[in-house]
């Protein structure tokens, strides 16, 4: 008789979950569970199989808002080192597609989208003023041209597929952090905004520009929520006529210029927002 068991027999394999960095250990929430991170420990490009560069000016010769920068996507202007992601925005001639502009940028969009729960970046700001620095999101359903998921959720259109700005920094005051929500009423078609502007003091935290703090959205179906080290910045009731029930990717970009980033001044060269991690949980 054979002694064969299959308990004894069987290999288990295990396949590794991508969407988890598992280089450093993480913040553990009640009642949340990681589901997609990058800890950038690495060296080189965005991680390709988590980033996307988006470079395709939306508006064919340049992106909305009035900023007056090219995104790309070279080391120069975002790339991992040390612990951190940088992102840099300079001045220098670019050409794409034979339309030239004077500063450089990176703004990446997350492979990964999700609806409800939180998202926590780490970071730290730039101190140049005109620099206008975001951590955001859209609907996915939005299909905006040159973005990584483009119109597999749908091709909506912008405020109807929801913008949440986690963070936005203003180009002249750089103690002042927004957050904002921007969306279509489902009534009047209408485009419609609310946010808050919170001065650093207010928050009872130190210079942005020096110092990493982490900005979070808690997203559920009543409620979105936005913090810079839990402490509260902005929020605002999820209903009916408040249509965030989509899901949404994460934007990290340093436009420049533009309503939010104003006037650049002459002496400008270059700047960076490093971002130590980002983390969704669900």
């Amino acid at each position: 008789m054979s002694d064969f068991t299959p308990e004894e027999s069987v290999n288990t394999i295990v396949t590794p979950n991508i969407n988890i960095d598992t280089s450093e250990e993480v913040t553990i929430y009640n009642d949340y569970d990681l589901v997609w991170n990058d800890e950038f420990n690495y060296e080189g490009s965005p991680a390709s199989d988590k980033w996307h560069h988006q470079i395709i000016p939306i508006l064919g010769t340049g992106w909305a808002n009035n900023e007056q920068q090219h995104y790309t996507e070279r080391l120069d202007n975002s790339y991992v080192s040390d612990g951190t992601l940088k992102i840099v925005c300079k001045r220098e001639t670019y050409t794409y597609e034979g339309i030239s502009k004077i500063f450089t940028s990176a703004r990446l969009n997350s492979k990964f989208d999700i609806q409800y729960g939180r998202i926590d970046v780490r970071a730290k700001l730039p101190n140049s003023k005109g620099t206008w620095p975001a951590i955001w999101t859209l609907g996915t359903s939005i299909g905006e041209q040159g973005n990584y998921h483009g119109t597999t959720a749908g091709n909506v259109g912008w405020p109807e597929c929801g913008e949440i700005d986690i963070m936005e920094q203003d180009g002249e005051e750089k103690e002042k952090i927004y957050g904002t929500f921007h969306w279509a009423d489902l009534n009047s078609g209408n485009q419609a905004s609310y946010g808050e502007t919170k001065n650093i003091s207010e928050l009872n935290i130190s210079d942005v520009t020096t110092n990493f703090y982490v900005y979070s959205l808690v997203w559920t179906s009543q409620s979105l929520i936005v913090f810079v080290d839990n402490k509260l910045v902005a929020q605002l009731i999820n209903n009916f006529n408040v249509p965030f029930d989509n899901p949404h990717y994460l934007l990290l970009n340093i436009a420049m210029g533009g309503t939010l980033g104003g006037s650049i001044p002459e002496s400008f060269s270059e700047d960076i927002m490093e971002v130590d991690y980002v983390r969704f949980y669900k």
